[in-house]
């Protein structure tokens, strides 16, 4: 039998292309793979990134009300409202720290912003969150059923976070939604953290819609544009413009960082999501939603969304921070029948990049304004979805 000689050198070759070989592999793999290696207990964490009047509070409900996910609403508010800073730079790494330990279910971080005693109703529009109003936070609402406000803070507010901490532990999504980040880079020790799987929605909004909004509810944001301003000193005419300039110039430097140039520890783990496709095609844009983050949808949970996204009306001044039955589409093309132009067009001047950006078309008249047969919104996608069935009029009767 002939035998195969192989000396030493060619030995020590094949051993180090072996190891080139891996190298390249597992480099090749982590630039592929869209969240690299998955922490240890399985949880996965969700930002959702977004802007004060962006309909952030209708996708944080559609996150709430899925029984795989312990939800918060803004947890920084806590820290804008308690530490004494002047402005949201200097505020970010507490926030972005406030985060982290919530995110691994460590709320005792919330001590520090929180009154001597505190209960679950301390917790910022705590009410807002099913996971709060069910087991084992609360017996009232079963996981598998809608929460409801009125009678969660009626039936569910005790002392202290631990109910409330032994809740999160039991989720497989822990999902916080914040409107209080201008940047990613504060993020980035999150996204590099091994225990943390981490994706971010960025959910935005047309800033004419948002200026409409935000006129509705005006007194409840002056505390924020001060700090979003940095405490300067601006006309009070004045502040409204500045104060969008700065969340549309955040929105630039989010997305492009994100979509741009991300660094490899984000790609993958960032996705937009425009307010008015939301409100066109609701269940395709939530399903895709869902699918980023490794969730299911369910029957009753597609029908709760069909309820809340075709109702009747644009919404009323009572109900600016309340989850309600609304049409969708209607609310999203309310500013133009509701705004000035002359107003529209200081806010097309401002929001200028972001518009262009985002997909959003300027108007150039109060006629073309008006018009609404005239789609200001860019496509991003085409869309060849239905809600139902040809014959159908209601979910239910599928």
């Amino acid at each position: 039998m002939p035998r195969c000689r192989v000396n030493l050198s060619t030995m020590i070759f094949l051993v180090i292309l072996q190891g080139a070989a891996v190298v390249l592999f597992c480099g090749w793999y982590v630039q592929l793979s869209p969240c690299g290696s998955a922490p240890s207990n399985g949880k996965v964490h969700v930002l959702l990134l977004s802007s004060w009047r962006s309909g952030s509070s209708f996708l944080g409900q559609v996150f709430s009300q899925h029984p795989s996910v312990f939800y918060l609403m803004e947890p920084a508010w806590h820290v804008w409202t308690r530490l004494q800073k002047p402005g949201a730079r200097s505020l970010r790494m507490a926030v972005r720290d406030l985060l982290r330990s919530v995110f691994q279910c460590d709320l005792s971080v919330m001590e520090a912003y929180l009154p001597e005693r505190y209960n679950v109703s301390s917790l910022f529009m705590w009410s807002h969150s099913r996971a709060l109003c069910s087991p084992p936070a609360c017996m009232l609402t079963p996981r598998n059923q809608f929460s409801n406000q009125t009678q969660c803070m009626q039936r569910c507010d005790t002392q202290g976070l631990q109910r409330a901490e032994e809740a999160c532990n039991t989720y497989s999504h822990v999902v916080l939604k914040e409107v209080r980040f201008f940047e990613l880079e504060s993020l980035y020790p999150l996204l590099q953290d091994p225990s943390l799987d981490l994706r971010i929605i960025h959910l935005v909004r047309d800033p004419r819609a948002v200026v409409r909004s935000r006129e509705e509810s005006a007194k409840a944001f002056v505390s924020d544009n001060a700090v979003v301003l940095e405490q300067r000193s601006i006309p009070a005419g004045e502040v409204q413009y500045q104060v969008m300039q700065e969340i549309c110039r955040s929105h630039v430097r989010i997305n492009e960082r994100a979509v741009l140039k991300p660094p490899p520890f984000l790609k993958g783990r960032y996705k937009m999501v425009r307010y008015e496709d939301l409100a066109l095609n609701p269940l395709e844009e939530i399903i895709a939603m869902y699918e980023f983050v490794g969730l299911e949808m369910t029957q009753q949970l597609e029908e709760w969304i069909y309820r809340v996204t075709h109702g009747k009306g644009k919404g009323s001044r009572k109900e600016a921070f309340k989850i309600t039955s609304r049409n969708a589409a209607d609310v999203s093309q309310a500013w133009r029948t509701m705004l000035p132009h002359s107003k529209v067009k200081r806010i097309q001047e401002v929001c200028k990049g972001a518009m262009s950006l985002l997909g959003y078309r300027t108007v150039n008249s109060d006629k073309e304004q008006k018009r609404l047969d005239i789609d200001l919104l860019v496509p991003r996608e085409p869309y060849q979805f239905s809600w139902l069935p040809a014959k159908t009029q209601h979910p239910g009767k599928r």
